[in-house]
């Protein structure tokens, strides 16, 4: 069986429901790879080989080992790699075409992959205080940045339609460099002889933080969450 773990739902974040509500401590016992956001949506985290990087509204890219440091929402898995892939040319908006004979629209997976890239556009949203806006209209105003021949990991994931809300459909990326000096959400990016690998999950856990009051008490709106959900994924 391989699982994909996930913290939280996108759609508490769009509700500006941003409090931190699990470790990352806690978070790591459930996988060595993957992304999310820490308490007050601060920075963009990537974590790899078992170790948590975040990328900071200014551009810094911070090794994180205060495991206490908490999470509103994460993903994570055990890295497997069952799928291997070699790509002469990629790029973000070719992606579901070049991955198309896995079939994915109906199952979770992680990819990473890993190579130099020729251009990588990322953005990073800023920390929030209380009240806390919708994820919405973070994404409208975070900063972007941009990188040109810059070697690193993208690490990400897949979620199918049916589960937009709870997570994003489609995919959801984050890159860091290998230098440790650029990081974030990924936008787009191209690249030639990536390499990287493919895992397809037969098991979900959604973990939900049932000990968080404004999570209990939330009564969510489902009018316009999808759409809502894409532009601030950057797809909208």
């Amino acid at each position: 069986m391989t699982t994909v773990y996930q913290h939280g739902t996108l759609a508490l974040l769009m509700a500006g429901l941003m409090d931190g509500t699990q470790t990352l401590a806690d978070l790591l016992q459930n996988g060595d790879h993957g992304i999310g956001t820490l308490s007050g949506l601060d920075g963009e985290v990537i974590i790899v080989d078992g170790e948590v990087y975040q990328a900071q509204s200014n551009g810094q890219v911070n090794h994180i080992t205060d495991l206490t440091a908490k999470v509103p929402f994460a993903s994570t898995h055990t890295h497997q790699g069952a799928y291997q892939l070699a790509f002469e040319t990629m790029s973000f908006d070719n992606l579901p075409a070049q991955l198309a004979d896995f079939q994915l629209q109906n199952v979770f997976a992680a990819i990473k992959l890993q190579g130099t890239f020729e251009h990588v556009h990322v953005r990073i949203a800023p920390k929030q205080t209380k009240p806390y806006p919708s994820l919405l209209a973070v994404a409208e105003q975070q900063p972007e940045f941009e990188r040109r021949d810059v070697r690193g990991t993208i690490v990400g994931y897949f979620g199918p339609e049916v589960f937009a809300g709870a997570t994003a459909a489609g995919w959801h990326l984050h890159f860091l460099s290998d230098d440790r000096e650029f990081a974030g959400h990924v936008l787009g990016f191209s690249g030639a002889d990536i390499v990287g690998s493919l895992d397809i999950f037969d098991n979900l856990v959604q973990h939900l933080p049932v000990n968080d009051a404004a999570f209990r008490a939330h009564v969510l709106n489902l009018d316009g969450l999808k759409a809502g959900i894409e532009k601030a994924e950057g797809r909208g």
